[in-house]
């Protein structure tokens, strides 16, 4: 994937970070979880869809035997591991690879869809219209980002790690704008923040997962930054909290 407003225009292929993903960025704090379903997602008799749903981090969270719920993402290394996961788990959800801005999914078939970390990857213009098709009347959009503190002084370390050999990468430091986007009408957004906590495995496969490294940096340079990286977290204590700032987006549609 090439987007010229993301990263100076420089591709990456959040596929080839798939098993990573799969093991190190299921670390959405359980408040986050609980002001969804507050809001509706996951709840019984209800239809949901999870857009760039990747290894299926929240349909796996927040699922519910009496929700029918849909994970698609363009990514077919991603899907594939969230189908594993569901498969073994005995969760029954339907995952399958698509563009976000054509799912070709029937109209008025949702009661709630979700994007989290991903809505500014997509087409504005056409999601804005396949979410108005595809939602029923009275249903919700909800916009999801979680972000490092870059005060945090382990976060802000590993970000300058990584734009020294990726110095294209905005390590998000523009998606909490998407946040507050009104790209319909009567869009509530709140935050919070939340001590995420990891060891120092956990912590460098959290950033082998993100956009600026394995995702995009050719096999030398990863292997120079992951040389670097696991130079730095040897003085960093065995485990430690990293500060992240958690936003929520919601629209209720007419």
């Amino acid at each position: 994937m090439k987007i010229n407003s993301i990263d100076k225009g420089r591709a990456f292929d959040f596929g080839k970070t798939a098993a990573f993903y799969a093991v190190y960025r299921d670390i959405y704090p359980r408040e986050l979880y609980d002001r969804l379903r507050a809001l509706g997602v996951g709840a019984g008799g209800t239809a949901w869809l999870d857009l760039g749903t990747g290894t299926g981090v929240l349909p796996k969270n927040l699922y519910n035997a009496n929700t029918d719920i849909t994970g698609v993402d363009i990514s077919a290394e991603q899907i594939a591991f969230a189908k594993r996961e569901a498969d073994e788990s005995g969760r029954n959800i339907n995952y399958f690879v698509s563009p976000a801005e054509s799912t070709g999914l029937p109209d008025n078939s949702f009661d709630v869809i979700t994007a989290a970390q991903c809505f500014w990857y997509f087409g504005r213009d056409k999601m804005q219209s396949e979410i108005k098709r595809m939602l029923r009347p009275g249903g919700k959009f909800i916009k999801i980002f979680m972000n490092w503190d870059f005060e945090d002084k382990i976060a802000a370390e590993s970000i300058s790690l990584v734009e020294q050999f990726n110095p294209g990468w905005n390590s998000g430091r523009n998606a909490d704008a998407d946040m507050y986007d009104d790209i319909f009408p009567g869009r509530q957004t709140e935050s919070f923040y939340a001590d995420i906590s990891f060891d120092r495995e956990s912590w460098h496969g959290r950033m082998t997962a993100c956009r600026g490294t394995l995702a995009s940096m050719d096999a030398e340079t990863f292997e120079s930054w992951d040389k670097a990286h696991r130079e730095f977290l040897g003085t960093c204590p065995e485990t430690f909290k990293v500060r992240h700032i958690v936003y929520i987006s919601h629209f209720t549609m007419e």
